[in-house]
């Protein structure tokens, strides 16, 4: 959305916050320029009239900004109630996840999900693997998965080495939620006490009380972006040991290039879309049980820094967010030509 925004005037819209007597729009306009749009409601709207609250509250701030015939672009189907009646230049439906394969998806999504595919004109997804899910309820589907802002990650191969107690460290920063094999992470942890394991990131939807406890499992909770590489630079391997399950199927993780840009050596469990291409390609360590993740991370403390590096290098050089940008851009302008739309998306403002 920031590339966008050096184009146009971008204005995303979050889920409400509830509290307070009256509802009320808090605009931000955040680094980047993408003004952040922040519905505070009164609690007593969540069970009836959320949608229509927001829908007014969105409706004030178009007249305000006169915008006219906004580009929709939506993030979660169980957004769709909000614009209304609207009249939009172009409905892009960017499918980053499976949601309803989430903890505590509400029931009306997938009905959600229906409705916004009738209406959307442009759908991208997140990675292969929900193209491939996808792209048979839709003319105009494609896969865009997750890219990297490589110069920002590889500040952690410049960081340098702290004295540190207590032997090699693993690392994982993310959300920790259902996606995690917790078995399988304090399996690990057992058979390899000499290893620390981090995990950074806040805990989400899980108790945390359900998270093993070992001498050398660490959560430390979450760390701004810009602190990320530093976390990363103290870490010799780096982990994702998700779940096999309804909330993993489709993922991409973003943080498979993050690692490889960080310059950290990778072990994944079979996630689809890990293993083709990073897995296929020899750059991730494919490991499906504790002992063969516990071998993964022997092997790769013990692998050539430099050849690793040079393989890494060499994939991230054919991708950046620019260049999605500019494929995803490109799409737009094509989209809105079908429509019949006479502006291109870079004289549009967006919501999501």
């Amino acid at each position: 959305m920031t590339r966008y925004a050096k184009g146009a005037r971008v204005s995303f819209l979050e889920e409400p916050v509830f509290g307070g007597d009256a509802p009320a729009l808090q605009v931000t306009e955040v680094e980047g320029g993408v003004r952040v749009l922040t519905p505070h409601l009164p609690a007593s709207a969540r069970q009836r009239t959320d949608d229509e609250l927001q829908r007014e509250l969105l409706e004030r701030y178009l007249h305000r900004e006169r915008i006219g015939s906004p580009l929709l672009w939506f993030y979660t189907p169980m957004a769709l109630g909000v614009p209304g009646d609207i009249d939009p230049s172009l409905v892009v439906y960017d499918c980053m996840d499976e949601l309803s394969g989430f903890l505590g998806a509400p029931p009306a999504l997938t009905r959600r999900e229906e409705q916004l595919f009738s209406r959307a004109d442009i759908v991208f997804t997140g990675g292969q693997s929900l193209y491939e899910a996808k792209r048979a309820r839709h003319p105009n589907v494609h896969a865009f998965p997750s890219s990297v802002d490589a110069d920002h990650f590889r500040g952690a191969r410049s960081v340098g080495a702290t004295p540190r107690a207590g032997g090699p460290r693993v690392g994982f920063f993310g959300v920790i939620d259902e996606r995690l094999d917790i078995a399988l992470l304090d399996g690990v942890a057992r058979a390899r006490p000499d290893v620390q394991f981090v995990l950074v990131g806040p805990i989400v939807k899980i108790d945390p009380a359900t998270l093993p406890v070992r001498p050398n499992l660490h959560y430390p909770g979450p760390r701004p972006y810009a602190d990320l590489p530093g976390c990363i630079a103290e870490w010799d391997v780096a982990m994702m040991p998700f779940a096999r399950n309804d909330a993993t199927r489709f993922i991409s993780p973003t943080k498979t290039l993050e690692y490889m840009a960080a310059g950290k050596p990778i072990v994944s469990t079979p996630i689809r879309d890990v293993v083709r291409p990073y897995g296929e390609a020899g750059l991730v360590r494919i490991a499906n049980d504790v002992a063969s993740f516990a071998t993964a991370i022997d092997e790769a403390l013990a692998e050539d820094h430099g050849r690793r590096l040079a393989a890494f290098d060499a994939f991230l050089a054919g991708t950046s967010w620019d260049r999605t940008w500019q494929r995803m851009s490109s799409l737009l302008v094509a989209a809105i030509a079908a429509r019949g739309a006479c502006a291109e998306p870079g004289r549009q403002a967006e919501t999501a």
